[in-house]
């Protein structure tokens, strides 16, 4: 009896110790992110730091971000701490306990000194174990913490699904975008970022998309990937709604440059195969020579197998940004979307790369996300959005004249003879 009754101790102590630590395992997983995160940006936004001479708040917030961490894991250590002596406790007070009534069972003659030494010896075998099957314990709270966070990933619900009947993509006299009554928000907000928005784009065009700052023009481009899904209304590429498609064959027909040129780690040749596997070297020259890249490229020691840090950091910002184009060029892709994707390149080199695709993409549907007007002044149309609503669509003399909000844009970038002479 002595040893059940220390051993169901020996258990009830280590749960009451396991229960304690599992919510502090849980606060450590998160604090360590949290540490991950504060030194990421201190790495990554090292001279914005340095800009702002801000060393002394930033190192504040790492030591804080230790310190947090730091004072959980002392707890939960204390708290380990306290089992080891603990155990050896319980198993000193089953020993006396076994070896005085034993003695008083041996006086008494109903026990012999073998049968005390056995149950002695079986108690600490025993004991022995659990203090093992303890110490292997320790780590049970860190690995359901650690499991808990892996299965809410696994069993995350993607939000965007592919449909199980899938549409073909159509060629014919459609057009090669058309946005019909589309309205999105996303969620959680309390106005929808884009109200009954429609137009179409058409093989061979060129569609300018120009507003103010929050007016929707980037939601477009990740509406159009379907990157999001709509609240209301149909996009359809080719006729076709792109609900009814899968993603992957979506998205192969669109060529896409983000907002924030980004470059993967390699080299350039690697960076431009991501827009197309296959692509050979006639294929990669003309994408650089379209985008304006040829030059630099060529300039290069080791040229397209010139090294590309993380992020594409050893690079300029138009330097990233004519690659991140030339990389959506060499998909050759029905439709190319340029999302704000010219605005580190000087005015010369803007209008050449214009001139070029539009010489060298003569079928393709072209959408150009921009900001400056004199990107976007030759285009066949031009979408003038306003808080999320199309406030006048035309060319550009047209919207000087006619469109208030296309023409306070006009005034603050171009000069009074500009505006006037159209």
């Amino acid at each position: 009896l002595i040893p059940v009754f220390c051993i169901l101790l020996f258990l009830l102590l280590a749960w009451i110790i396991l229960k304690k630590s599992g919510p502090l395992s849980a606060q450590i997983q998160r604090r360590m992110d949290h540490i991950n995160q504060v030194v990421r940006e201190s790495i990554t936004g090292v001279r914005v730091i340095r800009a702002f001479d801000n060393g002394t708040y930033e190192q504040h917030r790492c030591d804080k971000a230790f310190s947090g961490y730091a004072d959980n894991m002392i707890k939960l250590n204390k708290l380990f701490a306290f089992l080891n002596p603990t155990v050896w406790l319980v198993m000193g007070l089953s020993m006396a306990a076994i070896v005085w009534f034993g003695g008083l069972m041996s006086m008494e003659g109903t026990m012999q000194i073998g049968e005390i030494t056995a149950v002695t010896e079986y108690t600490i075998m025993t004991l022995a174990y659990l203090i093992m099957a303890a110490l292997s314990c320790v780590t049970l709270p860190k690995m359901k913490s650690c499991l808990d966070r892996l299965e809410e990933i696994l069993h995350m619900t993607p939000e965007i699904k592919d449909t199980q009947t899938q549409s073909s993509m159509t060629v014919g006299n459609k057009p090669a975008v058309q946005f019909d009554h589309v309205t999105f928000s996303y969620n959680g907000a309390e106005e929808p970022v884009l109200q009954n928005l429609s137009f179409s784009c058409y093989a061979g065009k060129t569609t300018a998309i120009i507003g103010g700052t929050g007016s929707g023009k980037s939601t477009i481009a990740t509406l159009l990937l379907r990157l999001h899904d709509i609240n209301s209304g149909k996009i359809s590429v080719n006729g076709t709604d792109i609900r009814t498609l899968s993603q992957e064959k979506l998205r192969d027909n669109i060529g896409y440059v983000p907002q924030k040129a980004f470059l993967f780690s390699g080299t350039i040749a690697d960076n431009l195969r991501m827009g197309c596997k296959t692509a050979t070297m006639t294929q990669m020259k003309k994408a650089l020579r379209i985008s304006q890249a040829e030059h630099f490229v060529d300039g290069l020691h080791l040229g397209l197998n010139a090294p590309v840090s993380q992020s594409g950091s050893n690079f300029s910002g138009g330097q990233k940004q004519r690659l991140s184009i030339a990389r959506a060029l060499i998909k050759e892709a029905p439709v190319l979307v340029f999302d704000d994707s010219f605005s580190a390149l000087d005015f010369k080199t803007d209008a050449a790369l214009r001139r070029a695709l539009k010489k060298e993409t003569p079928q393709t549907a072209k959408i150009i996300i921009a900001q400056r007007i004199s990107t976007i002044m030759d285009a066949d149309q031009i979408i003038v959005l306003d808080e999320g609503k199309i406030a006048g669509i035309g060319k550009h003399p047209a919207l000087v004249r006619n469109c208030q909000v296309y023409q306070a844009i006009a005034k603050s970038q171009l000069s009074s003879e500009e505006v006037t002479a159209v």
